[in-house]
């Protein structure tokens, strides 16, 4: 198989690194770089060429540049581990997490295949339980990378999530 250019970004949250790879395909990608997004949209390849000065990397000739590197190595590190994978074929996943520290907090989060948020239950540590939806955010970047190892042991059935949706109350909207 031939490779072909595409347009990679790792958001980490206050921004994104930007690489063209040239690769087989976006899950060899995936499969080689940790939470990194394959963008192809056309809108998104235009504005890109516009930027000028992004890194071409070939998959498979190393080194890599910076910050891609390590997302190499973050992957290399899973890719053996049970679990890897495990969840990147999905449309959607359930998945339960705690808030950070300092948070009582428990969040029960329908996924798309993408990584993004469709779906939250915040379960607050006084009981309550909020809903909120993809209106709810103003920026939703991928939340989880659906290759990482340890995310099948974060995964809920359908149905405690639905019970908990029914259950919640819409969160305010943000003025």
């Amino acid at each position: 198989m031939t490779k072909q250019r595409y347009l990679v970004q790792h958001d980490y949250g206050m921004g994104a690194l930007w690489w063209w790879i040239h690769a087989r395909s976006p899950r060899e990608i995936l499969e080689t770089f940790a939470e990194v997004e394959v963008m192809q949209t056309a809108e998104a390849i235009e504005r890109a060429e516009g930027w000028g000065g992004l890194d071409e990397v070939d998959i498979d000739i190393l080194p890599m540049p910076p910050g891609l590197d390590g997302l190499r190595e973050r992957r290399d590190g899973q890719r053996d581990r049970p679990g890897f994978g495990a969840l990147a074929d999905r449309e959607i996943v359930y998945l339960r997490h705690d808030g950070e520290e300092g948070d009582a907090s428990v969040y029960l989060t329908e996924v798309g295949s993408d990584g993004r948020r469709i779906r939250q239950v915040e379960l607050t540590g006084d009981g309550a339980a909020i809903r909120y939806d993809e209106d709810s955010w103003f920026f939703n970047p991928p939340l989880v990378d659906l290759y990482d190892p340890d995310l099948p042991q974060r995964e809920i059935e359908r149905a405690e999530f639905e019970r908990a949706w029914a259950n919640a109350r819409p969160a305010e909207p943000e003025e």
